[in-house]
């Protein structure tokens, strides 16, 4: 089998911290999202990856994933002139795919559970695709699956009366069948081509679709509040048995993971679940957590901070509470005045002096 990571979009609803690179990037616990996504694939055994990159800073995905040698995986890059619905991105990888089934997924989405099990099941079937459900609070955000018992009746592209609560989330697994599907398909009134029409068509042409429900959690990381939230439930399953993978070097305290050469004041405090980077200075006077991840070469000074993500080379010497924020790379943060609670969402290479 082989693998697509769709690493396209302009990420419109993440601005200002989409406006200098893709949103499949942005850290989660210190790892970019879209990492996940190869990783998951990695350990199904599926190490021949295709990445669909577009118009936003290609270079960037490039010069983070390689060739893929560094993750265990061969890389080949696909590119997307425009944003056009992810049934066009995947008709783009039929070269790459060839009669392989395959496997798709978005590069902002998170699953906790991985693909292991998932994909020996679609190896061992005969259904023209399978894809993955989890029910929802707001369906209407989402392509919803209706089902007859144990099939599927219909899919729906973001219905205004859902017919369920269950989510197809950013994950398929196909067949080389689906391309003819595509070739077939007319442009919604967003002007793409849905990936929930191609999988409707699949299935009234006569082929079986499958599914299964998601134990444990899935995340799409659309907005920042889907990413702090996502960053909860990373940092949750550290120092447990199932544990996302961590940084080769780091050093595990409990639920709190720090990085090499990172120093941490005695008179700050560190309450986990939290992440920090190497090459860190923690303190003076900083408490940090829970649910806090401090990228690389990262400088915090006098600040208490909470349910927040800053990004690599970021610098707070600032008498600031900050909580549900996100700091992006190189922001800078000063102070001289009296601490106060603050909510930022920083952009690269930002400045605030309060």
């Amino acid at each position: 089998m082989k693998g697509i990571i769709l690493h396209g979009g302009h990420g419109t609803r993440l601005r200002p911290l989409t406006h200098t690179g893709p949103k499949q990037l942005l850290p989660i616990a210190n790892k970019p999202m879209s990492q996940y996504a190869l990783e998951d694939f990695r350990e199904a055994g599926i190490t021949d990856i295709g990445i669909i990159i577009g118009d936003v800073y290609p270079e960037k995905v490039k010069e983070f994933y390689g060739d893929g040698s560094k993750f265990g995986v061969k890389i080949t890059y696909i590119y997307q002139d425009k944003p056009a619905g992810i049934s066009h991105a995947i008709r783009l990888c039929k070269d790459f795919i060839g009669n392989d089934r395959f496997v798709v997924y978005l590069g902002d989405n998170i699953l906790r559970k991985g693909l292991i099990d998932y994909t020996k099941k679609f190896q061992s079937s005969s259904a023209g695709a399978m894809i993955l459900l989890c029910e929802v609070d707001d369906p209407t955000r989402f392509g919803v699956a209706e089902l007859d018992g144990k099939k599927i009746k219909k899919i729906v592209e973001k219905p205004k009366n859902p017919p369920s609560n269950l989510a197809v989330i950013g994950i398929y697994f196909l067949t080389h069948k689906i391309f003819d599907i595509i070739d077939k398909l007319k442009p919604s009134w967003r002007g793409e081509l849905e990936i929930t029409d191609a999988l409707d068509l699949l299935m009234n042409s006569g082929n079986a679709i499958e599914y299964d429900t998601v134990t444990g959690w899935w995340k799409d990381t659309g907005t920042p509040e889907d990413i702090l939230h996502a960053n909860q439930l990373v940092l949750d399953s550290i120092g447990t048995p199932n544990q996302f993978v961590i940084s080769h070097g780091s050093e595990v305290r409990g639920n709190i993971v720090i990085g090499k050469n990172t120093t941490i004041s005695r008179d700050s405090f560190v309450t986990g679940p939290a992440i920090i980077g190497d090459n860190c200075t923690i303190g003076p006077a900083v408490r940090l957590g829970p649910y806090a991840s401090v990228g690389n070469n990262v400088t915090l000074k006098k600040c208490d901070i909470e349910n927040s993500i800053i990004m690599e080379g970021a610098k707070i010497d600032a008498k600031v509470h900050l909580v549900d924020s996100i700091i992006a790379n190189d922001a800078e943060i000063e102070d001289h005045t009296h601490p106060k609670k603050h909510q930022f969402l920083l952009g690269e290479r930002s400045q605030i002096r309060l």
